[in-house]
């Protein structure tokens, strides 16, 4: 087990109130302990076990507001994702995330696979664009590009499981606001995602909550994720409680 120290004075209080907001929605085994030092920390134990060992300065970076949820996100998809993998991109936005797992999976073997699916074609034009600058041809094949909405997953695999399936719900940044994800379709995806992970997978999402919706999709989320099973899912949700409009980070390991 690793310790995490946390200082309390970041979102939340010690004693006899509710656990922290960022702890409260973790399903699995973990410790915490109270400080009596001047410095007033709390001590978070995660399991070794999982993607997130390892990882307690990133993560207290972003409950800070140091680190972008984005680039959280990818230093756990780092620990879950090996060469020659296949991971999907069900909303790829303006191709960061898809060049991030594209860049875990590519090897020199071609066996890694890269699904990428947006409903936007301005999005996916951005994403084969970046796809285009940033890597070569060869690496570039590897990725397969659809514009179907993220319910549709099943429709574009071909029989077989992954290793990732990442979201990010909200609205394209840059793009028409208008057009967000839905919980209903981010509901369907999660039953799918949930059914062709790779026992030690990973689902994870960033969900926006500052727009229209962002705090319906969110509730949804929190449903679908609490009738998973503790002895089957680890399951952890972060964020920042004193910026309300601030992205959460929820992240589903699939255990082996």
């Amino acid at each position: 087990m690793l310790a995490m120290a946390v200082p309390l004075r970041l979102s939340w209080a010690w004693g006899h109130k509710p656990l922290p907001t960022i702890f409260r929605h973790f399903h699995g085994k973990f410790n915490l302990k109270a400080s009596t030092s001047s410095d007033d920390l709390v001590s978070l134990s995660l399991p070794q076990n999982s993607p997130f060992s390892g990882l307690e300065d990133v993560l207290l970076s972003f409950i800070s507001g140091k680190k972008r949820a984005t680039e959280v996100a990818h230093s756990v998809w780092r620990r879950v994702v090996q060469e020659g993998d296949t991971v999907i991109d069900t909303t790829c936005g303006n191709g960061h995330d898809t060049l991030a797992m594209l860049k875990m999976v590519a090897d020199e073997s071609g066996k890694g696979s890269v699904y990428g699916m947006v409903i936007q074609e301005v999005a996916l034009q951005k994403t084969s664009s970046l796809l285009e600058e940033s890597v070569s041809l060869k690496e570039k094949e590897l990725v397969k590009l659809f514009s179907k909405c993220h319910s549709k997953m099943r429709e574009i695999l071909p029989d077989t499981c992954v290793r990732l399936v990442a979201f990010n719900l909200g609205y394209l940044p840059g793009g028409d606001k208008t057009i967000i994800t839905e919980s209903g379709t981010t509901l369907k995806a999660l039953e799918v995602a949930k059914d062709i992970l790779l026992p030690g997978g990973l689902i994870s999402l960033v969900v926006y909550v500052g727009h229209p919706g962002g705090w319906e999709e969110l509730q949804i989320v929190r449903h679908f994720v609490s009738r998973l099973s503790v002895e089957k899912w680890i399951c952890c949700e972060y964020q920042s409680s004193n910026r309300s409009m601030s992205p959460i980070l929820v992240f589903l390991f699939k255990r082996c």
